[in-house]
């Protein structure tokens, strides 16, 4: 028996030789498959990742936007024309000049 084994080629060397030698178009086609599959799985991941990113940076946005408009707001608040008065009277002892203290220079 070890002597018909021994003159026989083994399956899977038959199986490379046919699939190499015969399919050789076949085997070919095949790589291509499993290549164009591979990159559609690579390029569905990565255009998950991006979706998710992109939701991520809008929420931030959101939060940045309300923030910015909050600001807005305490700005416009502290900026107020009688409250700038009334603090510069109150704290730096401030007053408005007279008429016959104001000095106008005129430029050329």
């Amino acid at each position: 028996m070890s002597k018909n084994t021994a003159s026989q080629p083994s399956l899977t060397k038959l199986i490379g030789l046919d699939i190499f030698g015969v399919g050789r178009l076949h085997a070919i086609l095949l790589i291509c498959i499993f290549l164009s599959a591979i990159g559609v799985v690579l390029a569905t991941h990565n255009t998950r990742q991006m979706t998710v990113q992109r939701e991520n940076l809008l929420l931030e946005k959101d939060i940045l936007d309300g923030e910015w408009r909050n600001l807005i707001l305490e700005e416009s608040a502290l900026a107020e024309h009688s409250r700038v008065q009334s603090r510069s009277v109150r704290e730096l002892d401030m007053e408005r000049p007279a008429p016959d203290k104001e000095i106008i220079i005129k430029l050329r």
